[in-house]
């Protein structure tokens, strides 16, 4: 069998390859802090960051939902996006 070589199956997350992955990484990590703090904020029924407006238990687990989906799909494409066609 010959190996294709692909980056996916090197065991690494090369998340800090190209500026998109490292992009995209900044992305996912900025999302998972907001949606904890969505998540957070929604349960103790806070502002939203000490200038919004008031969350309840729901707009709370919607804001984290909505972040924390954002996060889970920049993180896939920081680990499974390759360079490029060109190489």
């Amino acid at each position: 069998m010959t190996d294709t070589g692909s980056a996916s199956d090197s065991g690494e997350l090369n998340l800090f390859e190209t500026p998109f992955n490292i992009a995209a990484t900044i992305l996912a990590a900025v999302s998972l802090l907001l949606a904890i703090a969505f998540l957070w904020q929604g349960y103790q029924e806070m502002s939203l960051l000490f200038v919004g407006p008031d969350l309840t238990v729901l707009t709370g687990l919607v804001g984290g939902t909505i972040s924390l989906g954002i996060a889970i799909v920049a993180w896939v494409a920081a680990v499974y996006m390759e360079p490029g066609f060109d190489e």
